[in-house]
């Protein structure tokens, strides 16, 4: 059976940042008037992060030998914990707040590390809940922006079916992604009736056609009814029109698809 002693390992490849000699890339975080200069070693950056292995192909060396690359969409303290994590795979998140977390989580994820993604999502949705819901409709819109928050669009949903019209009735509802909206819909456990879904998914699809919210379904030409229900194609699937009676189906389903 082997001996692992990577806690060592782990601490002498941190050690290799403060290391003067040797590197061959600088990284220059941040704006130039509050830049900071990183230096950093190639083989080390290609082989745990496939964003960098990207970078250094398409990158040239100046005239010292030294590849340089510029990141100004992120700021020090978040590419401290990446460079910590890159060479010593170590986090130390007991003193950072839940949204310097979420912030470096969407770092972490353009960084391409699944594995720190994964870890972050976990951690605020274990440790930081109580601030998710605080914040809920940014949660749940940037989590569906990008496909890779899986744990958080679960939390999300899973809060979501007790607690619907957090998001129904906020101002932001209309702005939901349609991915959003069809993985809340076509949840069984959706605690809401479901001709207030129809509606809501009506509400959804007219605001995303503005010549559809200057006036009402009775003003609306054949043109409109068949932009809306383009726009509802994968929404429209997932209503539960069998729970639904019969009167309402009349007055506010029939009328809208006659």
């Amino acid at each position: 059976m082997a001996t692992k002693f990577f806690e060592k390992l782990s601490n002498n490849y941190l050690e290799l940042l403060d290391d003067k000699e040797d590197f061959n890339v600088i990284i220059k975080i941040g704006e130039s008037s509050n830049a900071k200069i990183f230096q950093a070693h190639s083989n080390i950056l290609r082989y745990r992060s496939l964003y960098f292995r990207n970078e250094l192909a398409k990158t040239c060396k100046d005239n010292s030998n030294i590849k340089p690359i510029n990141l100004n969409h992120i700021s020090t303290e978040q590419f401290e914990f990446i460079i910590k994590y890159i060479y010593g795979g170590v986090i130390l998140l007991e003193k950072q707040d839940a949204p310097f977390i979420f912030d470096l989580l969407i770092v972490t994820n353009e960084f391409l590390f699944d594995e720190l993604t994964t870890f972050l999502e976990r951690h605020l949705i274990e440790e930081k809940s109580h601030w998710l819901r605080l914040h809920f409709t940014q949660i749940y819109q940037e989590s569906f922006q990008n496909n890779q928050f899986q744990n958080l669009q679960k939390w999300c949903n899973d809060f979501l079916v007790k607690y619907p019209t957090k998001i129904f009735d906020s101002e932001e509802f209309t702005s939901l992604q349609e991915n959003a909206l069809v993985s809340l819909i076509k949840r069984d456990d959706l605690q809401m009736e479901e001709l207030k879904v129809w509606n809501y998914v009506i509400k959804w699809g007219v605001a995303q056609n503005p010549d559809l919210s200057s006036s009402g379904p009775e003003d609306w030409t054949s043109e409109n009814f068949l932009a809306l229900k383009t726009t509802l194609q994968n929404c429209l699937p997932h209503i539960r029109y069998f729970q639904i009676p019969g009167d309402d189906i009349v007055d506010n389903i029939y009328f809208k698809q006659s």
